[in-house]
């Protein structure tokens, strides 16, 4: 089987893309044949033996829509899709334009008396004798005619698409808005045929009659407000080919190669597999492959979405796009080209999106009932007539009632208007959605998918435990800053602004020395200090043994502990994490208490991902996901029968946002992520997920409502229009009370769609943790009205070294109510922070127990 892309043109709605798909799976040798209508787009697999490009492009040529075969490179692909989408947009925007610059003077001339009665003005004189009375009625209809010509003219594409797919048999909203704008054009034509009959043989009660029933201001508007709507749609489009893009400029254009014994310039294009390669500090790696030489950090970001640098040496992997940030490194390509992990998720996210069928309209599956059933109804009612013997005009004119009671207009405004509604009510609280196929879905949703690192975490680490063995804490922390101020390691800054926000100083330290992947050496105050890992520590003969257990918790609480020893002695550690957000575990809890199962994906290792997991309450946490495997996940998800949604951040996630039913990035995430989902969270905030699952719940009850009313005019005004009361009760629906019920269904619509303003959206934080974030950058400690805060200094005598320190520490930290402990070991003293009032005996007995004695 080969697999194929094309590119389709021609398509407008669901039905479109269903035709298409039906007509080229009749043909043999088809299969996984899959059109998108969002990209424009169809894949498919087929056996070449018995079909071949041409053939299917033929297939979809006589479906009436046009098709070609997709780019091989990236580049052309991008090219393919984004130009053309582009140029629609363009293309649909000026239309728009035009078409209200004759659109509203028809409306003024159609309903001019009405505009000035309702400002409580007599109508101009000028306006009176040109346009009012029986004697201007050729001119009042046929100004209205020719100004209405090029309204229609400039919409053609719905009476083309619209009659052609009602010929063939397949008929969708282009047939409903062509049908009802042509109906009502022919009207007041025929109108104006009846007014000219009538000024000639001076009937002048028939012309005005006639002159008070044009519909050639409705024609225009109905294709003009669906315009509206196709504007948006393909504005939407336009921004598909966008995140391909942005991955593409993640590889660099060119690479330093060694070849001959010489260092040269080539392009990425002509690398080959065993090509060596030197890469510089602040240059992308163009290819995957091994460290030959040197050493330096990596910023793989770009891939796994984690903030920390990688340390690589000789014999480790290194990966393309990714970003050299110290030393530099000599490596062997062992993957170029299509065949880089960069390629492969420009390719994952490329087939990810033409993959993802999106969600057939229910207005456009009605629509295949009912255009039929109505021009059948029409063609009957009036052929009944004449059999009963009325005029040809009497039978003609019920006809024209049944078609134009029965336009399309509000049911074409029922989804769009509640989309436009619901989407700018997102955006006003900073929920982006980028399409009403996404805001469709949403609503069906019964799994959500969260990456860690930048979506459930803050995306950098902050320090969470300082514990100083032989020091104060402020000396303590003053030497780790001084130490940690020449590193880039992000750790290296979470300790700097810990030591910023507590208002301490670096120490000045001499003769720095960055130990790339384990630590620091410097000279403080004519020692010689150092800072880093457990290993490191280790290798300087650093004794550490005594405190494994507190590093093996710090481990276990998914925190990175960094050690800071003068000599071979250990200062102390200070711990860092990447923190989650201050509204992750209520944003969860709300999410679960919704009925949604809600799944952390990380590509983290197991023992953080699962402090993470334990802490917030998730059931179920999948760890050490690498990026084409994050999309395997959600495409298991799915064939389980759930409907996905995916809330990333990073590239790493792109892939996985575009297989995704929905994919929601944060705001504050990468580019790529953010082009690729269907939603942005602007405000980096979980409770941005259950607004906008909400918020689709409500559109798509608005849109049933919308569609409730758009029919139940046609339910009820198509029986009076087909006459079906003249013969007992003498009344018989004119074709402007018909017109008069088809602006009325229009008017519910809208106002029902306009109540989704009052729509609120889930809180943003708890009020509380509102206040944190405000305390925390006012640079003061947070207290709930509810709370007593109480700090008391307590004198110890027997602390003897840091053991006992850390003894004492220990035993206060566990009492009930006890929020901090700072024990000075040179000082002898403890302070002990507690949010209820702790008496001194119950101090003395804890120091007591401990094996200490608490002074008076």
């Amino acid at each position: 089987m080969k697999k194929e892309r094309f590119i389709i043109t021609g398509m407008t709605c669901s039905a479109c893309s269903a035709r298409v798909e039906k007509a080229v799976t009749r043909l043999p040798g088809t299969a996984e044949v899959s059109v998108n209508l969002l990209t424009n787009s169809m894949q498919l697999a087929y056996d070449e033996t018995a079909l071949d490009s041409a053939k299917i492009i033929e297939a979809v040529e006589q479906a009436g829509y046009g098709a070609s075969v997709k780019g091989k490179t990236m580049e052309t692909t991008r090219q393919s899709e984004t130009a053309p989408l582009a140029k629609e947009a363009a293309a649909m925007k000026q239309r728009l334009g035009w078409s209200l610059v004759f659109l509203l003077p028809v409306m003024f001339i159609a309903m001019h008396p009405m505009f000035f009665g309702w400002l409580g003005l007599s109508v101009p004189v000028l306006l009176r004798e040109v346009f009012a009375g029986p004697e201007n009625a050729i001119t009042f209809s046929f100004s209205q005619f020719l100004l209405l010509l090029p309204i229609m003219y400039l919409n053609r594409k719905y009476y083309q698409n619209g009659f052609r797919n009602l010929w063939h048999g397949a008929p969708n909203m282009d047939s409903l808005v062509g049908m009802g704008s042509m109906a009502a054009a022919l009207f007041g034509v025929f109108a104006v045929f009846r007014m000219g009959w009538g000024l000639g043989h001076g009937d002048w009660a028939l012309v005005a009659e006639y002159s008070r029933n044009l519909y050639f201001e409705s024609a225009g508007m109905i294709v003009t407000l669906i315009t509206v709507g196709k504007f948006l749609e393909a504005r939407a489009k336009g921004k598909t080919g966008e995140a391909l893009a942005k991955l593409m400029e993640l590889a660099p254009e060119k690479a330093s190669v060694l070849r001959g014994g010489q260092e040269i310039s080539l392009p990425v294009e002509e690398l080959v597999v065993g090509d060596e390669i030197i890469v510089r500090p602040g240059e992308r790696l163009p290819a995957d492959g091994t460290v030959l030489s040197g050493q330096t950090s990596i910023d793989e970001s770009a891939l796994t979405g984690e903030s920390m640098p990688v340390f690589k040496a000789p014999g480790d992997k290194v990966t393309a796009a990714t970003l050299n940030k110290t030393g530099a490194i000599h490596f062997r390509a062992d993957k170029v080209g299509e065949n880089t992990a960069i390629s492969q998720i420009i390719r994952l996210v490329d087939e990810a999106s033409a993959s993802k069928a999106p969600m057939a309209r229910l207005a456009d599956r009605i629509a295949g009932i009912f255009v039929p059933v109505v021009i059948f109804i029409a063609l009957v009612a009036g052929g009944v007539w004449l059999a009963l013997g009325e005029s040809v005009e009497f039978a003609f004119s019920i006809a024209i009632s049944i078609l134009v009671i029965s336009c399309p207009c509000a049911l074409g405004l029922a989804t769009p208007v509640a989309i436009m509604v619901g989407t700018g009510k997102g955006a006003e609280n900073g929920i982006l959605i980028k399409s009403g196929e996404a805001l469709e879905i949403a609503q069906a949703v019964d799994t959500v998918v969260l990456d860690k690192t930048g979506t459930i975490t803050e995306g950098r680490p902050e320090v969470t435990d300082l514990l100083a063995l032989s020091l104060p804490e402020e000396e303590f922390l003053a030497l780790a800053a001084g130490l940690e101020q020449g590193s880039e390691h992000p750790l290296a800054e979470a300790v700097m602004a810990y030591a910023k926000a507590r208002g301490v100083n670096p120490l000045i330290v001499n003769d720095f020395q960055a130990v790339p992947g384990l630590g620091i050496k410097a000279e403080v105050q004519g020692d010689v200090c150092l800072a880093g890992s457990e290993a490191f520590m280790r290798e300087q003969g650093v004794a550490i043994a005594d405190y494994g257990q507190e590093l093996k918790q710090l481990a276990i609480a998914g925190k990175t502990p960094l050690l800071f020893a003068k000599g071979k002695k250990l200062l102390g550690i200070i711990a860092a994490a990447d923190k989650e957000k201050e509204s992750s575990a209520e944003a969860i809890n709300e999410l679960t208490a919704m009925g949604l199962e809600v799944i952390m994906l990380t590509g983290d290792n197991e023992r953080t991902a699962e402090a993470v997991r334990s802490r917030l309450g998730i059931t179920r946490a999948i760890a050490g996901v690498l990026p084409a495997a994050k999309e395997a996940q959600i495409a298991a998800l799915q064939a389980k029968g759930h409907k996905v949604a995916m809330i990333g951040d990073g590239i790493n996630d792109a892939p996985a946002l575009a297989r995704a039913d929905i994919g929601m990035a944060i705001g504050a995430g990468t580019d790529v992520a953010i082009e690729s989902a269907d939603a942005v969270l602007v405000r980096s905030n979980l409770w941005d997920v259950v607004s906008a699952i909400k918020l689709s719940q409500a559109v798509i009850r608005n849109i049933k409502e919308n569609l409730f009313w758009a029919f139940i005019y046609n339910v009820i005004g198509i029986p009076l229009a087909a006459g079906l009361l003249y013969p007992a009760f003498g009344i018989k629906l004119s074709p402007m009370i018909g017109a008069a019920a088809m602006s009325l269904s229009s008017v519910c619509v809208v106002m029902n769609a306009l109540r989704l303003r009052s729509f609120t959206t889930a809180k943003a934080a708890p009020a509380e943790m509102n206040a944190d974030r405000q305390a925390k950058e006012d640079g003061q400690a947070t207290v709930r009205k509810d709370e007593k805060i109480m700090q008391k200094e307590l004198k110890i005598e027997g602390m003897m070294c840091a053991h006992c320190q850390k003894h004492v520490k220990d035993a206060l930290s566990k009492m009930a109510g006890v929020t901090a402990v700072e024990v000075n070991l040179e000082a002898g003293t403890a302070m002990v922070t507690a949010d209820r009032e702790i008496s001194q005996s119950e101090f003395a007995q804890v120091i007591t127990e401990a094996g200490y004695e608490l002074m008076e």
